[in-house]
């Protein structure tokens, strides 16, 4: 494909999204608090037909096996947009496990079913806060002749609440990465239990409690060192395009303040007329171009596939300064349109808040520098 080409192509799925955003009712994302209803089916399905849920899925799939930076696109439009379905934790997280799958029957079944939106998998990884090591799991897989009996708690899963199952890691007795496994667990397998928390911005976050569930062996989907790899790989391209719906968010919250400055009258003319607030609104700007051209770089990194390290490195820069950039945008955005930003009407305080929601999910700013500095670290002392 020409550059050309690939430039066209980019900007045909950027039309298709701001088209369908244009469309979104923020006013579904304002009830999100009374109906704990996050994800709408018809919605998921559209996004479907529109391909958004295969654009990094293999074509053989039905997908379009596309780039991070096609899906940064798709991402970073809906967030502008406040759309409230997990698209993210779906399309990216999930189907970049699913897709290292060697289980092939399994395989085909719950990405095609991903792909046209029929399956809609979450992905129950993380037990505790404040880490982003895969291996650091209590959840037990005991084996026995047909699969694996599961025993433990899962946290944070996002998209659990209307997941029709779940991809789970588990750790044989061995606590080494080489006893780690990948297990599609369906919603209604008996022993699981679901619990959710109300997050800032409406949407929810599951805790899944597995007691003594049967995996068959044909529910699994990976196994070993390769599976540990699998999932780190697919968590740190998810975090590098949450970092893109932070952009898509921190644009979005600069545009509305900055059109608020020009209509705000105080002394008799725009508030944006004033020098004191257009420093302030050129030091957000900046943020913004910042964060926008991490993430570029960043994508263009990853989708070259680079070693484990490099990786590591390039998610945690995107995610830690999209995050630092939304909070503060999203937070002085709300200063700048004065009293007003303060009511539950003023749409850009539920950009504050899926910005703040966004910034603590897969670590927040703080996790991802250290985690770059020891990446660092690490190189230096090799060398």
């Amino acid at each position: 494909m020409s550059q050309q080409d690939f430039s066209e192509h980019r900007a045909m799925l950027l039309n298709s999204v701001t088209d369908f955003a244009r469309g979104v009712d923020v006013a579904r994302v304002r009830k999100l608090h009374e109906t704990k209803t996050e994800c709408d089916r018809a919605v998921w399905s559209q996004m479907a037909e529109l391909g958004w849920l295969g654009v990094l899925a293999p074509e053989e799939y039905g997908g379009m096996g596309l780039k991070l930076g096609d899906m940064a696109i798709v991402a970073q439009g809906l967030a502008r947009a406040l759309v409230p379905e997990p698209l993210t934790a779906v399309a990216v997280l999930a189907a970049r496990v699913l897709a290292d799958s060697p289980n092939a029957a399994l395989k085909k079944k719950l990405l095609e079913g991903l792909v046209s939106g029929d399956i809609l998998p979450a992905t129950a990884w993380q037990e505790q806060a404040g880490t982003l090591d895969v291996a650091k799991i209590a959840t037990l897989a005991t084996p026995f002749e047909g699969g694996f009996r599961v025993s433990g708690s899962k946290r944070f899963v996002i998209g659990a609440t209307h997941a029709d199952g779940y991809i789970v890691s588990a750790r044989l007795s061995d606590a080494s990465p080489a006893g780690l496994q990948l297990l599609w667990v369906p919603r209604d397998a008996a022993g699981v239990t679901l619990t959710f928390d109300t997050l800032a911005d409406g949407r929810q976050s599951g805790t899944l409690n597995l007691s003594d569930v049967t995996v068959a062996k044909e529910n699994i989907i990976h196994g070993g060192a390769a599976a540990a790899e699998s999932l780190a790989r697919a968590i740190d391209h998810t975090a590098a395009i949450a970092g893109a719906e932070l952009c898509g968010i921190m644009g979005r919250s600069l545009e509305m303040t900055l059109d608020y400055m020009k209509t705000r009258v105080q002394f008799g003319k725009p508030i944006g007329s004033f020098q004191v607030l257009q420093h302030r609104a050129v030091d957000l700007y900046i943020q913004q171009e910042l964060s926008t051209a991490v993430l570029a770089d960043c994508l263009a990194v990853l989708d070259e596939e680079p070693d484990a390290k490099t990786r590591s490195a390039a998610a945690s820069r995107v995610k830690a300064r999209c995050t630092d950039a939304a909070l503060l945008i999203t937070r002085q955005a709300i200063q700048l349109h004065g009293a007003i930003g303060f009511t539950e009407d003023c749409d850009v305080g539920l950009y504050v808040k899926r910005a703040m929601t966004l910034a603590a999910w897969l670590g927040n700013g703080i996790a991802h520098r250290r985690r770059y500095a020891r990446t660092e670290i690490l190189d230096g002392a090799a060398a």
